[in-house]
């Protein structure tokens, strides 16, 4: 299993940006499908943002659809989230997440790898 390594999180006002990055190391990356996925304080983690290995097809939750980015560097085994427009409900930790596969993440179960998460806290 690939293990990934997240970063970027941080304290922002709403309305700021915020690129967070996650790190992979132990596989080949270009092999892998990237999700992010996200978990508020009391909620169940949630679906973000997935990515195809080759970085062709994205799909995004409805609710950062527009405002959020997620992107790959196959050469630097990283894949990104650019979030822009955070709002206060947005707080959360923020979790990487991969599998060895052709297609897309949109679910837990799709993982077989996850990151530690970063904290992303959105103040109003």
């Amino acid at each position: 299993q690939v293990q990934l390594v997240e970063s970027g999180g941080g304290l922002v006002q709403a309305g700021d940006s915020l690129r967070l990055a996650c790190s992979a190391s132990g596989g080949t990356f270009s092999s892998y499908a990237m999700g992010w996925f996200r978990q508020a304080p009391g909620k169940e983690r949630e679906f973000v943002a997935t990515i195809m290995w080759t970085g062709s097809v994205t799909v995004y939750s409805g609710s950062v659809k527009g405002r959020f980015t997620i992107s790959r560097d196959n050469a630097k085994n990283t894949v990104y989230l650019q979030m822009n427009s955070l709002e206060p409900e947005e707080t959360a930790v923020y979790y990487c997440a991969a599998e060895h596969s052709n297609w897309l993440l949109r679910r837990i179960t799709d993982c077989g790898s996850w990151g530690q998460g970063t904290q992303v806290t959105v103040s109003s």
